[in-house]
């Protein structure tokens, strides 16, 4: 079983501390986290840092974590440009990049990024698509409904060979699916129950087999939003605060149900059914306290899941 931890994003206007967020980077390594990962939102009313600057930030600091993102929304990004940010941070970070990738769903506010959602997963196909040949090939030209490149070139490529690991998230059989063919891992969502992650794995064991690959070579991970508390009201109540501050009151109060809130025992219990479910990553992601949190997951919960 490996853990990965979230890395901290929230940030009110000006309190940005570089030395606490370089300490708690550190003290994550020395925990034994295998990789802290941030999560990619453009919009919402709590004042959280973008995904990309956190990691390349995160990538300074002297440690062996992998840094990742679950997910970048790719639709609601130009793929190119993508791929060469990605290309750079993992450069910058000597090889230690988890690329992480959704379509994100119909809700989007589209028009803000002058698009529409039509043709939403062919958009979001030809991007990886994009990506992984400009991160692999050295002159590419494509020819797609929404992107065409012509004798396209990109140096440098990443450092890992021939590209980093792409993982897809997903929740409906169908995004799930889209995980073999196009990725190299899943990735399941914060907002899945673990009843509705372990179907997915289901489906995705199925789609593997489909392809004759082997399951033992394709990586399946969770995010799990949990808070550890020694008092279970409290827990719950500053968690659901919490949502509601990232996702707004409306969707926020519709994702407490699959958080992990409570004592120590409560969030044992919790991790483990997801490791039981068919993770073999956890993402332990924390949206207050960030510090304080990780260290009472490392040591009260994580050496209690097998």
């Amino acid at each position: 079983m490996r853990f990965a931890i979230s890395l901290p994003q929230g940030c009110p206007d000006g309190t940005f501390d570089p030395a606490a967020f370089a300490a708690y980077v550190l003290r994550a390594e020395e925990l034994g986290f295998e990789s802290a990962w941030a999560m990619d939102q453009t919009f919402g009313r709590a004042p959280r840092l973008n995904a990309l600057e956190t990691m390349t930030f995160a990538a300074a600091v002297p440690t062996r974590l992998r840094l990742g993102c679950s997910v970048w929304i790719s639709p609601l990004h130009q793929p190119a440009q993508l791929a060469k940010s990605l290309a750079t941070l993992d450069q910058l970070s000597g090889g230690r990049l988890e690329a992480g990738f959704g379509s994100g769903g119909q809700h989007r506010m589209f028009s803000a990024f002058g698009m529409t959602g039509d043709g939403l997963i062919t958009r979001f196909t030809e991007g990886i698509e994009i990506m992984k040949a400009l991160w692999t090939q050295p002159e590419i030209s494509y020819e797609g409904r929404f992107y065409q490149l012509h004798e396209a070139t990109m140096e440098p490529k990443p450092v890992q060979k021939p590209r980093p690991p792409i993982w897809l998230g997903g929740g409906a059989p169908p995004a799930v699916r889209r995980a073999p063919r196009l990725g190299d891992g899943f990735f399941g969502a914060g907002s899945s129950t673990t009843a509705a992650f372990a179907d997915q794995v289901t489906v995705l064991h199925e789609a593997l087999a489909e392809q004759g690959r082997d399951p033992a070579g394709f990586p399946v991970a969770k995010r799990i939003y949990i808070a550890i508390d020694d008092d279970a009201e409290r827990a719950r109540s500053r968690m659901a605060d919490a949502l509601a501050g990232v996702y707004g009151p409306s969707f926020g109060s519709t994702l407490l149900p699959v958080t992990v809130t409570g004592p120590a025992a409560d969030c044992i219990k919790g991790v483990q059914a997801v490791a039981d479910a068919g993770a073999g990553l956890i993402l332990l992601s924390v949206l207050f306290d960030d510090a304080a949190q990780m260290e009472r997951l490392a040591t009260e919960v994580i050496p209690f899941v097998s």
